[in-house]
């Protein structure tokens, strides 16, 4: 009678060897879960080497570009940091959150919205992030909370630096403007490390170490190079007085545009500065640029140190674009292209294509549909974005997605603008438009709204427009 029992202790045997496989199975689909380092800069525009600028020292965002896909026409839903940052994380428009200020906060208008790393969270991830990733002021509010989304965090860590200690030094070209919005700027002494970038990065790598075994959605919110441009002085000696570019005040332009599209500074040119005052301001901006680059370099040693490189996401952007001397204007708020257009990196294991350029109109709307998929999360329905992920496998792929921004002007009066990969129409409403060619007029000289050669150009695409704004 002992055969039958030694048949039940084999099954049991095969049981627990089935079991141990399985739980080992599920254990390495765990491990293999991809984990996201979602990397936000303040107000940068793509003065960088990976975007053609040959004088901006930026090796560690373009050693990034090597590794994934440049996309070289990505641009924000709009050019002002709360409702762009909004627009990120809920991955709706600002016309649907109704942010198009930095004092709405998006939960007063859709509450049970689900953010992005909210859906990760839900997952089983680990959320955190360090320093800006929603709005909140810059330089007045570094060190708090801010119009941050509790609900969307674990963790969440607010360095304050010697900069934020040090603005009684800081230079202001335009001292009728608050620090933060400003022409404003310091070669600081000091390290990298006693800035608040350099404590972002140091608590961003603290975190990456201390979850590096479990699937993990951190987020490095960089202050810079928004102003004051504060940097130490090192970055500073990058960018000798001599070699950086002087305007001129003749913007032709303005003859044929309409004034609500320069109405983003006041007084124009330049928010009332000199060219000499702008040259030094410039400096500055790219010393901050040069800054931040390393601290970015920082988080990519430590993914490489900490064998993370292979199973992480990462992605690099900025909420907006800013001017610096372009069509009489500094900083944001506008529909031109130096505003509209940013920085975007996304570096997936396993993509296809490394080190490749995409000239593709994408939005930063794109990015929640992307990460989800990328992460097998799974995202809230009637997203208007769409993935990036056949552009990261094939970054000339078929894409007929335009990108749209807009503004606002006066608390009533919205300005909307449709990029594809040629044209740029902005329209103001009552007859007042632009329409720029790139391919003949990359400088946005040229306004065509008022040709009769590009009467039917401009009826089509103001269609698109109001068909995709339905």
């Amino acid at each position: 009678m002992a055969f039958p029992r030694l048949r039940l202790i084999g099954c049991v045997g095969l049981a627990v060897l089935l079991y141990a496989a399985n739980f080992q199975k599920a254990c390495l689909a765990e491990e293999k879960r991809l984990n996201v380092l979602f990397i936000a800069v303040d107000d940068m525009n793509n003065d960088l080497g990976c975007y053609g600028n040959t004088q901006v020292h930026s090796p560690n965002i373009d050693r990034l570009a090597k590794a994934g896909t440049c996309f070289d026409r990505a641009y924000c839903q709009f050019p002002l940091c709360s409702p762009s940052r909004t627009s990120i994380m809920t991955g709706l428009r600002p016309d649907t959150t109704k942010v198009f200020d930095l004092k709405k906060h998006f939960r007063e208008v859709i509450p049970e919205v689900m953010t992005l790393p909210q859906a990760f969270e839900k997952q089983g991830y680990f959320t955190a992030r360090v320093g800006k990733i929603y709005h909140y002021g810059n330089p007045g509010q570094i060190g708090t909370n801010g119009l941050d989304d509790d609900a969307s965090w674990q963790t969440r860590i607010n360095p304050s630096g010697r900069d934020k200690q040090e603005e009684n030094l800081i230079v202001n070209h335009t001292p009728k403007r608050g620090l933060g919005s400003s022409l404003s700027f310091l070669a600081a002494e000091g390290t990298d490390e006693e800035q608040t970038d350099g404590m972002v990065a140091t608590e961003t790598i603290r975190l990456l170490e201390e979850n590096k075994d479990k699937p993990f959605f951190i987020a490095a919110g960089f202050y810079r190079p928004h102003c004051p441009y504060v940097a130490p002085k090192k970055y500073f000696d990058l960018y000798p007085m001599q070699e950086v570019p002087r305007w001129k005040n003749d913007f032709p332009e303005v003859d044929t545009a309409p004034e609500l599209a320069f109405a983003s500074n006041k007084p124009w040119p330049w928010l009332g500065a000199n060219s000499q005052q702008l040259q030094e301001a410039q400096q500055a901006y790219w010393a901050t640029i040069s800054f931040v680059d390393a601290q970015v370099g920082r988080l990519l040693d430590a993914l490489d140190r900490l064998d993370l490189q292979e199973n992480t996401v990462v992605v690099f952007w900025s909420d907006h674009g800013y001017h610096f001397g372009d069509h009489g204007l500094v900083m944001k708020q506008s529909l031109f292209e130096r505003s509209a257009r940013v920085p975007l990196i996304v570096v997936a294991p396993g993509q296809k294509e490394k080190g490749t350029h995409s000239g593709r109109t994408v939005e930063l709307v794109d990015l929640y549909p992307t990460l989800t998929q990328l992460c097998a999360v799974e995202a809230p329905s009637g997203l208007p974005g769409e993935s990036l992920v056949p552009l990261l496998d094939n970054p000339a792929a078929t894409w007929n997605k335009p990108a749209i921004t807009q503004t606002r002007r006066n608390k009533n009066r919205m300005g909307y603008s449709l990029r594809n990969e040629r044209y740029r129409l902005v329209t103001w409403g009552e007859g007042q438009h632009q329409l720029y060619d790139y391919n003949t007029d990359p400088n946005e000289k040229n306004n065509l709204a008022n040709s009769p050669q590009h009467a039917q150009l401009l009826e089509q695409l103001m269609a698109e427009l109001n068909q995709r704004l339905k």
